[in-house]
């Protein structure tokens, strides 16, 4: 599986921001999906997954109410609305295809849990 994100840039501190992740080469219905984030100088974090199907899905409470992960399956796309925008934010946003099943009562947070990633985008919330 190919995952291409696409979205990043420059907005203000309060600001709204979508950034999408296509996939090809798979089935893309047949994966969990994620969105992780890296600042400069720290590890990468997790934001938030979403099932399969798009029935379930789970949030880092840094974003939580804040952020909103969806999918199109009918378009291979899993995207993440982001709005009040911190510059806390600011990160380089990574897309990654995971497990086949998803259990809500143990949602995949951990970069091991995924097997592809995208290339990433940057996100710069400015104050």
């Amino acid at each position: 599986v190919q995952l291409q994100a696409s979205g990043g840039g420059l907005v203000q501190a309060g600001g709204s921001l979508r950034v999408s992740c296509a996939a090809s080469g798979g089935t893309f219905s047949m994966y969990a999906m994620g969105w992780f984030r890296q600042a400069p100088g720290k590890e990468r974090e997790f934001v938030a997954a979403i099932s399969w199907s798009g029935g379930s899905t789970y949030y880092a409470d840094s974003v939580k109410g804040r952020f909103t992960i969806s999918r199109d399956n009918a378009k291979n796309t899993v995207y993440l609305q982001m709005n009040s925008l911190k510059p806390e934010d600011t990160a380089v946003y990574y897309c990654a295809a995971g497990p086949g099943t998803y259990y809500s009562d143990s949602p995949p947070t951990r970069t091991y849990e995924y097997d592809y990633w995208g290339q990433g985008t940057q996100v710069t919330v400015s104050s």
